[in-house]
């Protein structure tokens, strides 16, 4: 399942697959904090990712920190036609418990640098803004995008974990390609965001696609219960693929990122966009689960 829609983000040549990777969880844990223990394993999966025809990856800067975006850029650089990574700034790591925003102009020039150098990119094809830092100015923050975008070190600018407020104001610096938020089959609360996003020909980049918490393995919806478990079983898939599935019927702006260390379950969330969900199953999935 592709969208040729929001190909802009490839230079309007070649379609997104709308099931991408969040590679987060390639990352030492607690707290995705060192490098990854299985690194050639790694590898492995990302390579595998792209040999099903994902060509959409993300990752960021606090995701390591570094060694997230090192990987990607030893396993797949240079990078397949068509392939994009796109990575955030914005966020500084250093613990596993210490995470804070970082949006200074000068500190955002330093992450896309490292960024770039990391992934092997001479310009990153989407950055975005981690998360709006409350001791910086927004506009200070989205402006530094617009700098970078003007000097040719990313090609599209985009934000993560923004109100629909903050998204208006930053097209008004900007333009914006992409929204990251939290959003997934149990939690709509950003449903003003999705619909902004698709009126405007905006990517949106849900994460927590099956409800799981930070760095938590468990996934509520990839369990699946009531209607979930009802709708899975009259598709013959899993629960998390059914949820992924009503993200993709949603709204045709939305990419998935769906994380995972398995081979085996990158290849079921791939399947997972092949389920169509009727107008009744997506419905009833709504009511309940919303």
């Amino acid at each position: 399942m592709t969208t040729p829609a929001l190909s802009w983000l490839l230079g309007g040549d070649l379609p997104i697959h709308r099931l991408g990777y969040g590679a987060m969880r390639l990352c030492a844990q607690p707290g995705n904090f060192g490098p990854y223990p299985d690194w050639e394993g790694g590898k492995r999966l990302l390579r595998r990712a792209v040999e099903l025809g994902i060509n959409f990856i993300d990752t960021a800067h606090p995701y390591g920190p570094g060694w997230n975006e090192e990987l990607i850029g030893e396993a797949l650089a240079p990078y397949p036609t068509g392939v994009i990574v796109t990575t955030k700034g914005g966020v500084e790591k250093t613990g596993p418990g210490e995470v804070f925003a970082d949006g200074s102009p000068a500190s955002l020039r330093r992450f896309c640098e490292g960024s770039l150098q990391r992934l092997k990119l001479d310009c990153l094809p989407l950055y975005q803004l981690h998360r709006p830092d409350p001791q910086v100015p927004f506009a200070k923050s989205v402006g530094a995008l617009a700098a970078l975008k003007s000097e040719g070190k990313i090609r599209h600018a985009g934000l993560s974990n923004v109100t629909l407020a903050q998204v208006e104001e930053a097209r008004t610096i900007v333009p914006i390609a992409s929204v990251q938020n939290r959003y997934n089959l149990q939690e709509h609360g950003d449903d003003a965001v999705v619909d902004y996003c698709a009126q405007h020909n905006i990517a949106y980049l849900p994460w927590g696609p099956l409800a799981a918490k930070p760095f938590a393995p468990e996934a509520p919806l990839a369990q699946g219960s009531g209607v979930l478990a009802q709708v899975a079983s009259e598709l013959g898939a899993t629960a998390g693929q059914v949820a992924l599935a009503w993200l993709l019927h949603r709204s045709p702006n939305i990419i998935l990122i769906p994380g995972t260390t398995s081979i085996a379950h990158l290849e079921e969330n791939v399947a997972a966009a092949k389920i169509q969900l009727s107008d009744a199953q997506f419905a009833t999935l709504s009511s309940a689960q919303g």
